[in-house]
């Protein structure tokens, strides 16, 4: 991070107080630190429910320092952490109503705010975790070189260009407490097709949206409804599992 990046961000919030800013504007405060970011995007956001900034009589929308802050806090978190917008939502909802949610997914508990250098850097290494050697994903999982070697042969973890990422990383964890069970990466490669058959049906779903219009908010509208419908298929398959082992209770 250079020292005018460092400046802006701690500054922001009293650079910007009292001021109201435009659409283009706004676009200039984040694009250092989201250089993709778009006007659709944020007409994205705004559509659901991340950001309400207020109107013209004109019907133009007047930014306050407060949603920059909002935005950029938002952006950090769907890119750093892929959390869902409507997760990062429903927290934000419950810190608009006054109440102390304790933690985001991950164990994240933050506010809405400019990110200054700590949350920064607090983002940034957990981004950084995310991209593993072999031998790092092997330390920070606790698996045997032979168990990480055995989960790549069948396909259960895929690296790109010998890093991997942090979904590696979660599967080696939960394999090797199955490890623990007596349940070996063989016995797992039914999970690997059936993750493979649900992106299928995710980007059937998907496909017609990405198709009719190729424009940011587009792409970011139709990756939101594939997390969500991966996340109604998570709850789904956990409905049905547990409801057979409670008929094995009875």
């Amino acid at each position: 991070m250079s020292a005018s990046q460092s400046v802006r961000r701690t500054t922001g919030p009293e650079r910007l107080r009292g001021r109201v800013l435009n659409i283009g504007e706004v676009l200039g405060e984040l694009s250092t630190d989201f250089p993709a970011i778009s006007a659709s995007k944020i007409r994205f956001l705004e559509e659901k429910g991340l950001v309400t900034p207020q109107r013209t009589a004109a019907g133009y929308r007047k930014y306050s320092a407060a949603d920059v802050e909002r935005l950029r806090f938002v952006l950090a978190l769907q890119r750093d952490q892929y959390l869902p917008l409507k997760v990062i939502k429903d927290y934000l909802d419950a810190i608009d109503r006054g109440e102390r949610p304790e933690s985001l997914p991950g164990g994240m508990s933050l506010a809405p705010r400019v990110v200054s250098d700590q949350l920064a850097g607090e983002l940034a290494a957990r981004s950084h975790a995310r991209t593993l050697t072999f031998n790092e994903l092997v330390k920070e999982s606790g698996a045997s070189t032979e168990l990480v070697h055995s989960l790549v042969s069948y396909g259960l973890i895929t690296s790109a260009e010998e890093n991997y990422d942090e979904h590696a990383l979660k599967v080696a964890k939960a394999c090797v407490q199955l490890e623990a069970h007596g349940i070996e990466p063989r016995h797992l490669r039914p999970f690997r097709a059936a993750a493979d058959r649900e992106l299928g049906l995710v980007e059937r779903v998907v496909a017609p949206v990405v198709a009719s219009r190729r424009d940011v908010a587009s792409k970011a509208r139709a990756a939101e409804t594939a997390r969500e419908i991966s996340d109604l298929c998570l709850s789904l398959h956990s409905a049905l599992v547990h409801g057979q082992i409670a008929r094995m209770e009875g």
